[in-house]
């Protein structure tokens, strides 16, 4: 595959010292105390794991997508990385990716995954690749008016491939154990059901949408959120058997928080949260570098917004620093209460889904096109009616169904399921009630990208998330689909220890 100078120069200094910190010494920096050292040491396991980062910053004037409107790349104000976690059994080995990108298609996951099956074996439904959904980020994949660069997704790609190997390269004896933390402060549904007749037309110019999708704080015309919100915050911790720390990976089910300034690079409180994981774990000079990942568990209708009343002005990237030292202390704190394992049993699952598109009928398309007819061809689109116009060109030319990638993985008495959509909420609580595993938790906008997925009940609502689009495009029933699959594959995990 093709690196170019460009691409090349995106390797960062700290990129490729982290490789050689992983490759090339077997020394490390114990953080347990002498009593525990020693009894850690004792043990024989068989699990192995090893992390590892790999950089994927943009070079400047890539497209930034996340908008209505395209924005571009001005300035970097912090790195974004692809940070893998990968596990061994003796038998078997999982490989988890959590990337900073807003979304990842289906083509570059599955071109990093054949990188990843030829280099190191590992089979295409056993590895986990997610992206964070910040919002400041680099284009992955078209969506409204951002287009990815074809160089910066080929990039990614084998960035991505790059830091599983270098994991790999890294895998050691290890222990292993996992909890769940809880944030309340930080976690508002988005949706509200309003007053009759306050909901403006959706962008097609009908009226029947009973929800809205950030109203306003302290709009009078509020009733009651839409849906529930999910404050847990599970966790995954690796430790060398010595007890130094080699990784942690947290989930939350928040939507970026944004606050960036214009033409900003920013993982967002994604990656402020892995800095001050580092920071107070103390451990942000190890030897092999040690990785802290945020995934995004079904955050599809949450924000951290509280529409009742207005929360404390913040300037730029302070929400994304507060809701990150939230998080970081509260999974720090659950850390030390974890009991470790030094032998579990790894498993995977996945299948493609079939669902169907919602594709635009003939009348529809012609009032799409005589929409962008009325507008000034030399001015860009910034209405709703008219961008939403454009989107439904596009998705004319969808086919009439997709695959989605809907994986299953357990790690000893742990499942992690993975959809490649902007899940709500509500879907990934029924998942982690009805699992026959336990603790499950879920990772959104893995292995591809289907757009929003509303429950059918939020399809009747309406709103933003349902309105259709290449951002919003599956069956009404997708959900109830995706949800029935993804407990089918949680069952054959669970037949299968």
């Amino acid at each position: 595959m093709r690196i170019t100078r460009r691409i090349l120069a995106q390797t960062t200094a700290g990129a490729l010292l982290g490789f050689l910190l992983t490759t090339a010494s077997s020394s490390v920096l114990a953080q347990s105390t002498p009593g525990e050292q020693t009894k850690e040491t004792s043990v024989k396991p068989s699990l192995k794991a090893g992390a590892a980062t790999s950089n994927i910053s943009p070079w400047l004037d890539l497209s930034i997508n996340g908008g209505l409107r395209d924005g571009k790349v001005k300035y970097l104000h912090d790195e974004l990385h692809a940070r893998a976690l990968v596990l061994d059994d003796g038998k078997t080995k999982l490989a988890i990716v959590v990337c900073d990108s807003c979304m990842i298609p289906r083509e570059v996951v599955v071109r990093a995954k054949q990188v990843i099956e030829k280099q190191s074996g590992i089979a295409a439904d056993h590895v986990l690749i997610s992206a964070t959904h910040a919002h400041s980020c680099p284009t992955a994949g078209a969506v409204f008016q951002s287009l990815p660069d074809p160089e910066y997704q080929e990039f990614l790609s084998v960035r991505i491939a790059d830091a599983v190997q270098r994991a790999i390269n890294g895998l050691e004896p290890a222990l292993i154990g996992w909890g769940a933390g809880k944030n309340e402060n930080q976690v508002f549904n988005r949706r509200w059901k309003m007053k009759p007749g306050t909901v403006p037309p959706d962008p097609f110019g009908k009226t029947a949408d009973r929800a809205k999708m950030n109203p306003g704080i302290a709009n009078p015309n509020l009733v009651e959120p839409a849906g529930p919100t999910d404050p847990e915050v599970p966790i995954v911790s690796v430790k060398a058997v010595n007890g130094r720390p080699i990784a942690l990976l947290a989930n939350y089910s928040l939507h970026y928080v944004g606050g960036v300034g214009p033409g900003h690079v920013s993982a967002d409180y994604y990656g402020a949260f892995a800095d001050r994981v580092k920071e107070l774990k103390q451990a942000d000079r190890l030897d092999p570098p040690f990785v802290a990942m945020m995934s995004n568990g079904t955050s599809g209708d949450i924000n951290n917004i509280n529409f009742r009343k207005a929360h404390e002005p913040a300037g730029p990237y302070g929400r994304i620093r507060l809701v990150a030292n939230e998080l970081a202390t509260e999974v720090v704190r659950v850390e030390k209460t974890i009991a470790y394992r030094d032998h579990v049993t790894l498993d995977a699952r996945a299948e493609d889904l079939r669902l169907g598109v919602r594709l635009p009928n003939e009348e529809e398309l012609a009032a799409a096109k005589a929409t962008l007819d009325a507008w000034p061809k030399d001015k860009p689109l910034t209405g709703l009616s008219e961008v939403y116009a454009r989107d439904s060109i596009l998705l004319s030319q969808y086919p009439k169904t997709v695959p989605a990638n809907i994986q299953a993985l357990r790690i000893g008495d742990l499942a992690i399921v993975a959809i490649p959509c902007e899940v709500f909420v509500e879907i990934g609580l029924k998942l982690k009630a009805e699992s026959p595993i336990k603790p499950t938790f879920t990772i959104e906008l893995a292995n591809g990208y289907n757009g929003y997925l509303p429950t059918k009940e939020q399809h009747q609502l309406g709103g933003y998330e349902t309105w259709r689009a290449r951002s919003s495009y599956l069956e009404v029933d997708a959900a109830s689909k995706i949800t029935d699959k993804a407990l089918d594959l949680l069952k054959s995990l669970d037949q299968a220890r």
